[in-house]
C-alpha cells in the first residue's frame, strides 16, 4: 500500500483516539526514521521516550531476535530467566527488593495504586485508602490512573471515578502536609511533569513528601514511566532528589521499543501482593525482556553521563535561539517554551521540514532517542531554529 492507501484504510478501520501527524513511518535506522515516501526524518520523539536505543539498534535487534527463536511467550504460570535477569537488574541498580511486570505506564501505576491501598488496608484499618497525587500531574488512562491524574480535562465524560484520590499543588510542602491524614495511604508524584509541561518538581518539596511518608508511614511513589530508563541522565531521575521511595514505577523506554512495565516495590512494601491479588497474562514477556536486558546492560555511568551532557548541549543550543523562552526538563527530556508560534504549529511545520517533535501542553517537548549523535542533533535543532524563525 502507499502512503494514501494506508491513511485511508486507517480512518475507516481504526477508532480515532489518535491525532495523528502526517507522516506514514516506514523504517528507521538510529534517530533517522524513513517515510513511506522515502522521505527522511530526524527523530526527536523516540515513540514518546520509548526507543531509548533509537530505531532498530544493532544490539537491541540481535538480542530480541535470538530470545524470538527461542520462547515467545508461556506466562507468568512459569518462570524464564530473561524476566528474572531484569528483575536482578532493576533491583541490584536501585536498593529495591522486588518486580512486578506488566505491559505499559498505566498498568504499573495499577499495581502500585492496588498496593498501596492494600498495604493501607491491612496495616493501618479499612478507611486507609487516599492517594494523593498532584494537580497537572499524568498517570494513565485506565479508570484508575485517570482518575490519579490532576488534569481536569483528562476527566470529562468518564464518570464515576475510582474513588479515594485526593490532589495536592505541585511544590506545596505545607498542603501536602494537611491533606496527608490518617486516612491516607500513598502519596504518588512524577519528577518531571512530562504530559503537564515538562515541569521540574522542586527538591525540597519531593524530600518534604518523603520525610511525610516516614513520619505517617504512608508509601511514597514515584512515577518513573516517562523520566526512568536514562532519560534524565539517571537511571531513574528520583536519584536527582536524593530519595528513596518505596515504590517506583518504570515503562517507555526500558522495553526499547516493545511493550514493558512494571513497579519496584522497597522492602517495606514488596510482599503485600500475593497470588491473586493482581496478575497479567503478557507482562514480563520473555522477547521484551530480552530487549529490557540489552537495555539495562547498555546504561552503564558512561552512557548515563553522556545523556547529561546531550540535554546540556541541547539546552545551552536552545537558549541561544531568539524566540526560546526557556527549557524546562532534565537530560534528554526537555520543555522548550517559544514565543511567536503555537507549539502544536510548531509540530507541524517542524515534520514539514523533517524534523519529528512533540508537544506538552503550551511548550515543544524534545524526547530523542538517548543514543542520538551530536551530529543528529545539530542537524534536527538546525531544523528547529529555521521553523521558530
Amino acid at each position: 500500500m502507499n502512503s494514501n492507501e494506508i491513511k485511508k484504510l486507517d480512518k475507516e478501520k481504526i477508532v480515532s483516539t489518535y491525532g495523528r501527524y502526517d507522516l506514514v513511518a516506514e523504517s528507521g535506522k538510529g534517530a533517522c526514521c524513513t517515510s513511506a515516501d522515502g522521505k527522511k526524518y530526524i527523530d526527536f520523539t523516540a515513540g514518546i521516550g520509548v526507543n531509548s536505543l533509537g530505531f532498530c539498534d544493532d544490539g537491541w535487534v540481535e538480542a530480541v531476535t535470538a530470545q524470538l527463536k527461542k520462547l515467545q511467550h508461556v506466562s507468568n504460570l512459569f518462570y524464564t530467566e530473561p524476566q528474572v535477569k531484569v528483575a536482578d537488574m532493576l533491583t541490584s541498580r536501585t536498593g529495591l527488593k522486588k518486580v512486578f511486570f506488566g505491559n505499559s505506564g498505566a498498568e504499573a501505576n495499577e499495581a502500585a495504586i492496588k498496593t498501596a491501598r492494600k498495604y493501607g488496608t491491612v496495616n493501618k484499618g479499612e478507611n486507609v485508602n487516599k492517594i494523593i497525587t498532584l494537580n497537572n500531574s499524568f498517570h494513565g488512562r485506565t479508570m484508575a490512573t485517570i482518575t490519579a491524574t490532576g488534569q481536569e480535562h483528562y476527566h470529562k465524560f468518564f464518570t464515576p471515578f475510582v474513588g479515594g484520590f485526593d490532589y495536592c499543588d505541585a511544590n506545596d510542602s505545607a498542603q501536602l502536609e494537611k491533606l496527608a491524614d490518617e486516612n491516607t495511604c500513598a502519596i504518588m508524584m512524577e519528577m518531571i511533569q512530562g504530559e503537564g509541561g515538562v515541569l521540574n518538581l522542586d527538591e525540597d518539596f519531593v524530600k518534604a513528601a518523603e520525610r511525610i511518608c516516614r513520619e505517617k508511614d504512608i508509601l511514597f511513589i514515584v512515577d518513573e514511566v516517562q523520566t526512568g530508563i536514562g532519560r534524565s541522565g539517571k537511571l531513574f531521575a528520583h536519584e536527582h532528589f536524593g530519595v528513596k521511595p518505596d515504590i517506583v514505577t518504570f515503562a517507555k523506554g526500558i522495553g526499547g521499543g516493545l511493550p514493558i512495565g512494571g513497579a519496584i516495590f522497597s522492602e517495606k512494601c514488596c510482599d503485600v501482593l500475593e497470588p491473586g491479588d493482581h496478575g497479567t497474562t503478557y507482562g514480563g514477556n520473555p522477547v521484551a525482556c530480552a530487549g529490557a536486558v540489552e537495555v539495562l546492560t547498555r546504561m552503564d555511568d558512561a552512557f548515563l553521563r553522556e545523556v547529561e551532557a546531550k540535554g546540556e548541549y541541547i539546552k545551552e543550543k536552545l537558549m541561544a535561539m531568539p524566540q526560546v523562552k526557556g527549557v524546562s526538563g532534565m537530560g534528554l527530556m526537555l520543555g522548550v517554551a517559544v514565543e511567536g508560534k503555537e507549539a502544536s504549529k510548531v509540530v507541524s511545520d517542524a515534520l514539514e521540514a523533517g524534523l519529528m517533535i512533540l508537544t506538552a501542553k503550551d511548550k515543544v517537548r524534545l524526547l530523542p532517542p538517548l543514543t542520538i549523535t551530536y551530529e543528529e542533533i545539530d542537524a534536527g535543532l538546525a531544523i528547529l531554529e529555521k521553523v521558530l524563525a
